[in-house]
């Protein structure tokens, strides 16, 4: 009796004690669902707010009837380039006229960019009152009355603040005219030198630290110091890019050195200074990236390289970069998506808030779409918050490519053992 009631315990003890850890794993189960549920919820509300305000009804007021400046019956929008020409010169003094001239030929411009002058120099509009998506679509006959007890004179229109328009137009103080093409070409032109100075440095530097360098004390410090790098807050490497690419390689930032500017004007403050000071901010990420990929080829490969006589570098130029690539593209890809994002490190360099012409070489003043955005959303008008909301939907979308190809790249140069 005794023995069988001491057989009988263990199982008691056993049975509670696989009870126990699935109670366990159900509260971390439910735990983890929840994290995912919370951060699914904060970015749809995100996503939801920038949506709401990127579109809505807009009134505008025209200093000038567009009507008024019809050729032939031919309305404004309509015209060709031509006429719209001949409207421009109609209704602003000579001076001007040549002034515009003078700046662009004429010839040079395309149609759209004579509608902008005739729109921005005459028919002048001006925005009176807005509202958000949200309102727009819920209390859409509440506006329309509005509108025709305030405004009947003037111009009701669902206005989508991100089109084409925005996309091609340069900056301006008028938000009916502003767009986002400098900010997007200042982009990608400091992306570019980003990536063409970190990502050869960083791959380099991580074959030397896994595949040649050995384990002492020295490389020990190299190695724990990039990863302390890697966590360094951006604004240090603005600091630390102003006080080596902007003041102390102004000659060579500026383009002094080769004589593309003139040295009584030109300053370091530049897209190359931009660029360079973005690539020390990545680099650490890059090489850390890079690091893990390298080790996690199979030794194997290493091993079967050297039985068939080949030398270090012919080991890892052939086995181990083709089988690291989609690890090293994708950290690096990844690390870039960072660094298109940024803006305290560009702000204390000294990015442009306002510019208004587009960069033509690495030694042009530039913007990029961070500081567009934060520049507009220090604007008191609320339709430069509605354009920030369009730039920000601009910037996503540059991101999301650049993560997609993350995963194109690693999907078509990934390989199976």
């Amino acid at each position: 009796m005794n023995q069988s009631n001491s057989n009988s315990t263990p199982k008691i003890e056993f049975s509670d004690n696989v009870q126990s850890r699935h109670r366990s794993g159900q509260i971390w189960r439910a735990t983890f669902l929840l994290s995912t549920i919370i951060g699914i919820i904060a970015l749809a509300t995100l996503l939801l707010n920038i949506t709401n305000q990127s579109s809505g009804y807009v009134v505008y007021e025209a200093k000038v009837d567009p009507a008024s400046l019809a050729i032939d019956g031919v309305p404004l929008e309509a015209q060709t380039k031509e006429q719209l020409m001949a409207v421009l010169a109609d209704n602003i003094s000579n001076g001007a006229y040549n002034k515009i001239d003078r700046d662009t030929p004429f010839a040079e411009r395309s149609r759209q960019e004579v509608y902008d002058l005739v729109i921005e120099r005459i028919v002048k509009y001006n925005v009176v009152d807005s509202w958000l998506l949200w309102d727009s679509l819920t209390r859409r006959d509440e506006i329309m009355q509005i509108v025709e007890t305030e405004y009947p004179d003037d111009l009701l229109r669902f206005n989508i603040w991100i089109n084409l328009d925005f996309l091609r137009r340069q900056q301006s103080s008028d938000p009916v005219l502003a767009g986002v093409r400098t900010a997007i070409l200042g982009s990608l032109w400091t992306i570019g030198i980003t990536i063409l100075f970190a990502f050869p440095l960083g791959v380099m530097a991580a074959i030397y630290l896994e595949e040649y360098a050995s384990d002492n004390w020295l490389n020990r410090i190299i190695q724990t110091n990039i990863n302390n790098l890697a966590g360094v807050p951006s604004i240090i490497y603005g600091i630390l890019g102003l006080a080596i690419f902007v003041r102390a390689l102004e000659p060579l930032t500026s383009g002094t050195i080769f004589g593309i500017t003139d040295p009584t004007t030109a300053n370091g403050r530049t897209i190359l200074s931009a660029g360079l000071t973005l690539g020390l901010l990545v680099l650490p990420l890059i090489i850390i990236n890079a690091q893990e990929a390298i080790r996690a080829v199979p030794g194997s490969l290493r091993r079967a390289s050297y039985g068939v006589g080949a030398t270090k570098w012919q080991t890892v130029w052939s086995h181990v970069l083709p089988n690291a690539i989609p690890g090293i593209l994708t950290g690096t890809i990844l690390a870039i998506s960072r660094a298109l994002g940024e803006t305290a490190p560009l702000v204390v360099i000294g990015a442009s808030t306002v510019i208004f012409f587009d960069p033509e070489n690495a030694f042009s003043k530039f913007t990029t779409l961070p500081i567009q955005i934060y520049q507009w959303t220090a604007r008191p008008q609320a339709e430069f918050r509605f354009l920030a909301a369009a730039a920000i939907i601009v910037l996503l979308l540059l991101l999301l490519s650049l993560n997609a190809t993350a995963v194109l790249l690693r999907n078509r140069f990934s390989r199976r053992y």
